[in-house]
């Protein structure tokens, strides 16, 4: 006989709640309905393990069932079931509290409902206009009862039929949601959450080809695995098991450098395979591939708070109870258990990469290019970390050998300290762009590491202030004799003047790149070394890479890239172009010349004569008479400039010279290069 009742809070009030508190996303009601069938499911099993249930089990798969039709999707288990008492108390009065005081004590902390029977329930109206459940319980003598509600506080408990044990759970799909009685859209749902279910769980049957069509089978088509590969013991378990898995889970990626079996029961439960994926370049992309689980249950992928930053970087499958969740199972809760699992995961990866660091040191070089951008992160951003992986962080040189820390202090420490006791670790980015300066560097002796990763700028930031007395240069920021300073410099025998002439030579005919500057600096570097060499200040260089990284640098982003175009004075070409200017613009120049030092000369002498006066004490024509000289100063220099600037115009090895210096940085591009490969075959000839 049917029996009406009410649930006791009105529809404007819980309904909204539900969906506002309780679930932020409407799929997941799939995921509710379903884990609530294999709960009932796996209740019965243990039940009958420990003798107090006597019955046959039987065929225990939980089914999905669409009915486009009807309008319905339907969720069946053969369960544990519920009596009348049981629907009244699990599903009418909400988890076992008073309905009236619902509201009152969930308003403001949803987290608090977590645990409690029948919320999960409560989903399905989401989505549904109407849900019906027909159950039977698995006690002996119990009979089928039927309840429906329409979503208002009113429901209605009749008798029904029903012949086995367990739940039917019918929802009616709403019109706003139709989308739910799409098989495929459901067929995802169920892949994305109930794919490692510890229940078997079939949607509709398997399809086979025949007569030229897909035409259903007598088989359930069974959508998870029940027993996943973080549930066996690892001894069990071969290489290709561990890849096989992966495959399942990312169908698309290469095949991962190695994993590590999580697997602890205390202080909590943990259980687990994380995977080092071949990262190829955009860190971001690799992010959210880690999988959290809660008894087999998918629950998300924004693993954040569960791992340190720097492993969301690894792929796999994390499965714990003890994880605190709300009861959307979407957003973690704060809690010390999180910690000690955040705490126990780094730990278990340090310790792996130790491991295989000391057992195969081999395996663990070859795949270090793939390894390290983890690594590097992990001590960037954890300093815990940092100290495990210091002993098992490596430096790859531009010749392919790896050394750790210390091995590399040892190798260098005697050829690379400066004369103020630095230790100089060189480097190069680019091994075929800078390869010029690798072999000048290597020429004297020194070693160059390689460091092309995305995180090495970073890197040589930090280790800078980790390692004691140590400096890190590109081997393109200077001269090479200039790389590691052992002694004074050496200064160049030419003149000033003719210093500033050679400049203003090769300075007048530098092209106008865009965010470019070149200064132009005039050296002794020995007659063996190159007539002209481009360098890049290491200190600017570097704060423009490290703008890309962090936050209040954008002021240096926006700087012009400054290059230091240097001229070898010893080098027989840049002598044959200075003595090409003296002879070609000594008559021009003469006179400019002899107008200058006269008016530098009269400039000086002003200064001295009014340094005895106070600025208020000059009279305005002494002062115009400093301004005077001074511009007229400024117009014979400017002479002088465009007479070395039409002789430089014209002189084919200055254009060279600097186009080869462009070439070797490549920086010569589009017309320029054309002009520079026709004038290469004119001077050939």
């Amino acid at each position: 006989m049917a029996q009406k009742g009410n649930i006791g809070v009105t529809t404007e009030n819980i309904f909204p709640v539900i969906k506002k508190f309780l679930y932020s996303d409407h799929e997941i009601f799939l995921r509710e309905m379903v884990s609530n069938a294999v709960d009932a499911t796996q209740k019965v099993k243990t039940l009958a393990e420990r003798g107090d249930f006597k019955g046959e089990l039987g065929d225990l798969t939980v089914h999905v069932n669409l009915d486009t039709d009807k309008g319905t999707l339907t969720i069946s288990d053969r369960g544990i079931g519920m009596t009348e008492e049981e629907i009244n108390k699990y599903i009418n009065q909400i988890a076992f509290s008073g309905v009236t005081d619902f509201l009152d004590k969930y308003k403001d902390n949803a987290n608090a409902i977590i645990g409690h029977f029948g919320l999960g329930f409560y989903s399905s109206f989401m989505v549904s206009k109407k849900v019906e459940i027909i159950t039977r319980s698995y006690k002996e003598g119990s009979k089928a009862i039927k309840w429906s509600c329409d979503g208002s506080p009113e429901f209605e408990i009749s008798d029904a039929e029903k012949a086995d044990r367990g739940s039917d759970i019918i929802l009616y799909i709403d019109d706003d949601c139709k989308e739910f009685l799409d098989k495929i859209k459901i067929q995802e749902l169920l892949n994305k959450y109930c794919k490692f279910m510890p229940v078997p769980v079939a949607f509709g049957k398997k399809t086979d080809w025949k007569d030229g069509k897909q035409v259903e089978t007598e088989e359930d088509n069974i959508i998870n695995n029940v027993e996943p590969l973080w549930t066996k013991a690892p001894s069990t378990l071969k290489d290709e098991d561990y890849k096989e898995f992966y495959r399942t889970l990312y169908p698309m990626q290469d095949e991962p450098l190695f994993w590590i079996h999580l697997n602890v029961d205390y202080p909590f439960n943990l259980t687990g395979i994380l995977y080092f994926p071949r990262i190829k370049s955009n860190i971001e992309l690799q992010r959210n591939k880690i999988q959290l689980y809660c008894n087999q249950v998918f629950v998300t992928d924004q693993v954040e708070g569960i791992v340190p930053e720097f492993l969301t970087l690894l792929h796999g499958v994390i499965d714990s109870p003890d994880i605190p969740l709300n009861v959307s199972r979407s957003y973690l809760q704060s809690d010390a258990n999180v910690k000690k699992i955040s705490k126990y995961i780094t730990k278990k990866v340090a310790d792996r990469l130790a491991g295989i660091f000391k057992e195969n040191r081999k395996e663990y070089e070859e795949k270090w290019d793939d390894l390290k951008i983890f690594i590097n992160y992990g001590m960037l951003s954890q300093e815990d970390f940092y100290d495990r992986a210091k002993d098992f962080a490596l430096l790859k040189d531009v010749e392919g050998k790896y050394f750790t820390y210390d091995e590399y202090k040892t190798l260098i420490k005697d050829n690379q300290t400066d004369k103020d006791g630095n230790l100089v670790y060189l480097y190069a980015n680019d091994k075929e762009g800078e390869y010029s300066y690798i072999e000048a560097a290597k020429a004297k002796g020194y070693s160059v590491l390689l460091l092309d990763g995305q995180l090495d700028t970073p890197m040589v930031q930090m280790l800078e202030t980790k390692l004691e007395k140590t400096r890190f240069t590109r081997v393109d920021a200077d001269i090479v004799d200039r790389l590691i300073i052992k002694d004074d410099k050496k200064e160049s025998e030419l003149p000033k003047d003719e210093q500033d002439n050679l400049s203003q030579t090769f300075r007048s005919q530098m092209p106008k790149l865009d965010k470019t500057e070149f200064y132009v600096d005039v050296q002794a570097l020995g007659e063996q070394n190159l007539p002209v060499i481009i360098t890049q200040s290491e200190y600017m260089r570097r704060m423009k890479e490290a703008s890309k990284f962090q936050a209040g640098m954008a002021f240096y982003a926006q700087m012009p890239d400054a290059y230091n175009l240097v001229l070898n004075s010893d080098h027989a070409l840049i002598k044959n172009v200075l003595e090409g200017e003296k002879t070609a613009c000594a008559e021009e120049l003469k006179p400019i010349e002899s107008e200058l030092k006269g008016l530098e000369a009269r400039l000086a002498a002003l200064h001295q004569t009014q340094s005895n006066k106070k600025p208020e004490e000059l009279t305005q024509e002494e002062k115009d008479d400093v301004k005077n000289t001074e511009k007229d100063i400024e117009e014979q220099r400017n002479k002088k400039k465009d007479v070395i600037t039409t002789y430089a115009k014209g002189n084919n090895i200055v254009h060279q010279l600097i186009d080869l210096a462009l070439l070797q940085n490549g920086m010569l591009k589009g017309a320029a290069l054309d002009a520079f490969l026709k004038r290469s075959v004119d001077m050939i000839k």
